[in-house]
């Protein structure tokens, strides 16, 4: 069983949601990332996504997109980000970390020196937002010869087709991305979000998280009572850039726990049922 699974396993048992906070790998600056990915832990974080920075991203709103402008100023590549990984590893050899970013860094690369290098640096799953399951055999593939986790998104739009498919291939848990639109997107139809997941849950066995409008602890509680899983991006990514540089981990932790104890009382909600 992978890290991922392992993780929403136990948190299943516990009658619990995940919190998956994103943060955009070298932004603001490499130095402090890897505090920041234990800062991130130990305000309860389960799972970390770290995004590589790309120039031209397509699912990413505009917070995302200045936090990898900012990455890509400093020139951070994916083998630096992959070193984060690596450092973050040697304190911490028990929570998730999930790559999510775009296919142009893994194919500079090569998919399966980039599968063997993400493995060495404890790496579990990888989301690339530009690769659809429908020309994703031979990727996956490689991805699980590594035993790393594919991760792949579904939407409002996705055919049922698609999603058969994604249930097929998908291991760690399916990214549900709950609005029509970018990253940071301001609204959010919970009913719809709830109705669509009960339809994904026909076809999908392994967890569903959701993400995209997420921004608030009460946002954060609602969808927490119905997904396994929380994605926050934007919400945090906002945070760094705009907090002064010495204050950085102590106002990301504190979004995170706000958002960790919101969850938490969704969960105690459903247990006491």
């Amino acid at each position: 069983m992978s890290r991922i699974s392992a993780t929403l396993d136990r948190l299943h048992q516990q009658h619990k949601k995940a919190l998956i906070p994103f943060i955009t790998a070298g932004d603001p600056e490499p130095a402090i990332m890897v505090s920041l990915m234990h800062g991130l832990v130990e305000a309860g974080a389960d799972i970390i996504e770290l995004g590589v920075p790309f120039s031209d991203p397509m699912a990413d709103g505009p917070a995302i997109q200045r936090s990898s402008e900012r990455a890509l100023k400093r020139h951070v590549s994916l083998k630096d980000v992959l070193a984060m990984a690596r450092e973050f590893r040697e304190r911490d050899d028990s929570t998730p970390v999930v790559l999510m970013g775009y296919a142009n860094p893994i194919e500079a690369m090569g998919h399966e020196i980039f599968a063997q290098r993400a493995k060495a640096c404890g790496i579990d799953g990888v989301l690339t937002v530009d690769y659809p399951p429908e020309e994703s055999q031979e990727w996956v593939a490689i991805l699980e010869r590594w035993q790393i986790d594919p991760i792949f998104l579904v939407s409002p739009t996705t055919p049922q087709t698609r999603i058969e498919q994604v249930a097929k291939m998908a291991k760690g848990y399916v990214y549900y991305v709950s609005l029509r639109g970018v990253t940071g997107a301001p609204t959010l139809d919970l009913d719809e979000v709830a109705s669509r997941l009960g339809q994904l849950r026909a076809s999908i066995s392994i967890p569903i998280g959701v993400g995209f409008g997420i921004r608030d602890n009460a946002t954060a509680r609602a969808i927490a009572g119905i997904a396994d899983a929380v994605v926050v991006g934007s919400r945090l990514v906002e945070e760094i850039e705009r907090s002064p540089h010495d204050q950085i981990l102590t106002n990301v932790a504190r979004v995170v726990a706000g958002l960790r104890g919101a969850m938490d009382e969704a969960s105690q909600a459903i247990a006491g049922r």
